[in-house]
């Protein structure tokens, strides 16, 4: 059995998007000649994550109106009245970088969330159901991303 790893970069744009990485992966299994095992994916950041669902454009309009009504830049609409994020407070936060965004939302929405996926790879190819797709939230763009891929299997 072998173990192989690979970064996959992402270039990603404006605040909150979704992207398929499906066939990059698919790429990089290809590449590995790995035809049964399974396959890793990992998000290194805080402010991304990861899915297992349809890439539609309708659907995927629907999960960035979910995620920004679950978790809105301007701070949760609670019983008692609008919540100021905590996190936002940038100057009561010791030893940031000065391009620090106030981006409390796209952490409570990346938790929400997941930052892996662990697929069955199955002749050579991801096991994925009919509509499937692995989904890469951009939760705080743009920014350069890296997912961590590691395939185990022969």
């Amino acid at each position: 059995m072998r173990i192989q790893n690979h970064l996959l970069e992402i270039p990603t744009a404006t605040g909150l998007q979704i992207y398929d990485v499906t066939a990059q992966i698919q790429a990089w299994i290809t590449a590995c000649q790995v035809q049964a095992g399974q396959v890793l994916v990992f998000s290194r950041h805080t402010t991304t994550a990861l899915a297992i669902n349809e890439y539609e454009p309708r659907l995927v309009e629907d999960l960035k109106v979910f995620l920004q009504t679950l978790a809105p830049v301007t701070g949760l609409n609670l019983a008692s009245g609008p919540y100021h994020y905590l996190h936002n407070d940038l100057h009561l936060r010791p030893n940031l970088p000065p391009d620090e965004p106030m981006n409390a939302h796209s952490h409570l929405m990346a938790i929400a969330l997941s930052t892996s996926e662990i697929i069955p790879i199955v002749d050579g190819k991801l096991a994925l159901g009919t509509y499937q797709s692995v989904l890469f939230f951009e939760l705080d763009g743009p920014r350069s991303r890296t997912l961590f891929l590691q395939v185990t299997g022969q």
